[in-house]
């Protein structure tokens, strides 16, 4: 059973309900009940975290798994969740975890783990960055930025997997620790986030541009579903606005499967994705990627000056990397990313 401990970034109200400042929600609580995310508690008048020394997932994966393709590509990351998340998308393929506390009530679970022993099993296995994933980062915030302190220390880095919905207390709370945010932009519609997400657009976005704004290295995932995101007015849209923001942040546009409430659709075909990754490069992006279909060529990394290919993937492994301190051997043009 987890233990209970103060929150972070909350605020008391006169009838002894209490407001969540973590993400934009802003959930109003009363005294015991939790909040949306299902692991954060109002306990008679203070905001506590059920999920603060417990963790539901530890595993060592390859970064690319994450997604990212230009941070440090061909390592290791540890990568840590517990249980919760403050979106209930119909999709989600990790709805197990995701989703316990809204739909398992009762005691939440968890291997008990203190931030040192996650940053020592981190180092042990080589890993050269901890990635907080799986389910959503923001709802085990204390954890997360209190063992991201203790990794940056000792020359990890950190790593968000993460919907994007954190305010900006929260950003401005985990940015000095904080060198990057894979950000799952989901539509470009906000009904469809409230339909399908039970959130909106809009905070997502403010949470996208501001981390480029604080120098954190974003790279934007958008799972392509047939019939709900995957028109072409749509993508130009949500790829003309990415490029707005950087042309340099790689945009993975991912493939869907049929999972948890979403399994009378079908798989998005290949030729969808090309489509879609097509129509980012046409909105100016320099790094579009295909996602979940292994041995596309869309998978590698080109010089957008040149054109030669840089790495070669397939799937989570780097097959080839020509990289040279960050720069493409041809033409000396300097390729985004985190490179060392």
């Amino acid at each position: 059973m987890a233990t209970a401990s103060e929150a972070l970034l909350w605020e008391r109200r006169p009838d002894g309900s209490v407001v969540c400042n973590l993400c934009a929600h802003r959930c109003r609580i009363r005294p015991g009940l939790r909040g949306i995310c299902g692991v954060r508690e109002n306990l008679e008048g203070t905001l506590v975290t059920l999920v603060a020394d417990r963790v539901i997932s530890g595993e060592i994966d390859p970064i690319e798994k994450k997604p990212f393709f230009h941070f440090l590509p061909g390592t290791l990351a540890y990568s840590i969740a517990t249980v919760g998340c403050n979106f209930h998308c119909l999709f989600c393929q990790n709805y197990v975890i995701s989703q316990w506390p809204r739909e398992r009530p009762g005691p939440l679970p968890g291997d008990a783990i203190a931030p040192e022993e996650i940053v020592a099993a981190a180092r042990a296995a080589g890993c050269r960055s901890i990635a907080y994933t799986y389910t959503e980062p923001t709802i085990f915030f204390e954890l997360a930025l209190e063992t991201g302190r203790l990794a940056a220390a000792a020359g990890i880095r950190n790593l968000f997997v993460t919907n994007g919905y954190m305010t900006r207390e929260a950003l401005a709370l985990v940015a000095p620790i904080l060198h990057g945010a894979n950000v799952d932009l989901k539509s470009f519609s906000d009904r469809y986030y409230r339909k399908v997400c039970g959130a909106t657009l809009a905070p997502v976005l403010e949470t996208i541009r501001a981390m480029r704004q604080l120098g954190i290295w974003v790279e934007v995932t958008t799972l392509v579903i047939p019939g709900l995101n995957d028109g072409d007015d749509e993508l130009a849209a949500l790829a003309g606005w990415l490029a707005s923001v950087d042309r340099d942040m790689p945009w993975h546009v991912s493939a869907f499967f049929p999972a948890y409430r979403m399994t009378d659709v079908s798989p998005t075909p290949p030729q969808t994705l090309h489509r879609a990754a097509v129509i980012g490069r046409k909105a100016g992006l320099r790094y579009v990627y295909t996602g979940n279909v292994p041995g596309d060529p869309w998978e590698n990394t080109a010089c957008p000056e040149c054109g030669r290919r840089l790495l070669e993937r397939r799937g989570f492994r780097v097959l080839d990397n020509c990289l040279a301190a960050g720069r493409c051997p041809v033409c000396a043009a300097k390729i985004a990313g985190v490179w060392n």
